[in-house]
C-alpha cells in the first residue's frame, strides 16, 4: 500500500513537471511567432508580385487589386500598418524564408512541392488557369493540338502556369518570362502559339484584343486553391491567418472582394492597359 502511494506521488510530480514544461514550451513558441514581431514592429510586411487582378499599379502608381484589399484588411484587423514588399515571383519563397517579409499574400496556389518548403493557411480563393492563343497560329486547334513539338507556349517563370503547361502539353516548347505582360506579348506578336495564366486574365485579354487572340476552350484548364504562405515552425501564425480566412469567408467579405476584382472590370480604367 505504501509502495503504491509512493508511485502515485511520483506520477503526480511527473505530471506537474510535464505540464509546466508544456506550458513553458507553449509560451516560448508563442514568443517566437512572427505575430509577436508584427505586433512589436507595428507593421505587417507582405511579400507580393504584381499580377492582374491580384495586385497591380494604378495610373498614379498605387497598388490596387484583390490581394491588396485582403492584405490591407488583415493589417487593419491586427491593428497594425501594412507594408508591401514587391518581389519577383521566381524568388518569392526564398525571400520569405530569408525573412524579407512576414507572409506571402499573392495568389499563391497550394502545391505539394511548395508545401515542403513553406506552410500554407486554409485557402482563401479558388481560381484556376485559362489559356489564350494566337488566332493566326492556333485557330481551329483542339486542346490536344497544343501538345506538339511544333507548338510554343509562353508562361510566367516560377508560377503554376508553367507547371501546368509541362504536365498537359509535354511535347510543346515552353518560353518562360518574368511577368505575364511579356508572356502575353509573345502570343500577340506570333512568337508563341498560346499562353497560360490565372483566370480571369486570359478572358480580359480576349475581350481587349479580339482580332489577335482567342480562348481555345471557355472552361478553366484547372481549378486552384490559393493560400497565404508562411515560414515553417510557426503554428500560432498559421492558426491566426487561417482563422482570419475562416471568419472572412463566413461573413462573405472575401467573396464580395473576389467577385469585384474577378467578375467585373469596373476597375479597369484605373490601370494602364495590361
Amino acid at each position: 500500500m505504501k509502495t503504491k502511494s509512493i508511485f502515485t506521488a511520483l506520477a503526480a510530480v511527473a505530471l506537474i513537471a510535464f505540464s509546466g514544461l508544456a506550458g513553458a514550451n507553449s509560451q516560448e513558441l508563442s514568443a517566437d511567432s512572427v505575430l509577436e514581431d508584427i505586433k512589436k514592429r507595428g507593421v505587417l510586411r507582405v511579400g507580393m508580385s504584381t499580377f492582374v487582378p491580384w495586385a497591380m499599379r494604378d495610373k498614379q502608381g498605387n497598388l490596387i487589386g484583390f490581394e491588396i484589399d485582403v492584405a490591407t484588411k488583415v493589417a487593419e484587423d491586427m491593428g497594425v500598418q501594412i507594408e508591401f514588399v514587391p518581389t519577383a515571383w521566381s524568388g518569392i519563397i526564398p525571400a520569405l524564408i530569408a525573412r524579407k517579409f512576414d507572409v506571402i499574400i499573392g495568389g499563391m496556389s497550394i502545391t505539394p512541392g511548395r508545401n515542403l518548403t513553406v506552410n500554407f493557411t486554409a485557402p482563401y480563393a479558388h481560381s484556376g488557369q485559362q489559356m489564350v492563343a494566337n488566332i493566326e497560329l492556333a485557330e481551329g486547334f483542339a486542346l490536344s493540338d497544343f501538345n506538339s513539338s511544333d507548338v510554343t507556349i509562353s508562361c510566367r517563370r516560377g508560377a503554376t502556369p508553367c507547371n501546368i503547361a509541362q504536365n498537359m502539353f509535354p511535347k510543346a516548347s515552353l518560353s518562360r518570362f518574368d511577368d505575364d505582360a511579356q508572356a502575353f506579348q509573345e502570343v500577340v506578336n506570333g512568337n508563341s502559339h498560346a499562353m497560360i495564366s490565372s483566370a480571369p486574365k486570359p478572358r480580359f485579354w480576349t475581350n481587349r484584343y479580339p482580332d489577335k487572340v482567342f480562348m481555345p476552350i471557355d472552361e478553366n484548364l484547372t481549378v486552384g486553391d490559393e493560400a497565404f504562405a508562411l515560414r515553417k515552425g510557426d503554428p500560432d501564425a498559421l492558426n491566426f491567418f487561417s482563422n482570419w480566412i475562416l471568419v472572412n469567408t463566413s461573413n462573405g467579405w472575401l467573396q464580395e472582394r473576389h467577385d469585384f476584382w474577378f467578375k467585373t472590370q469596373t476597375w479597369a480604367d484605373q490601370v494602364e492597359e495590361q
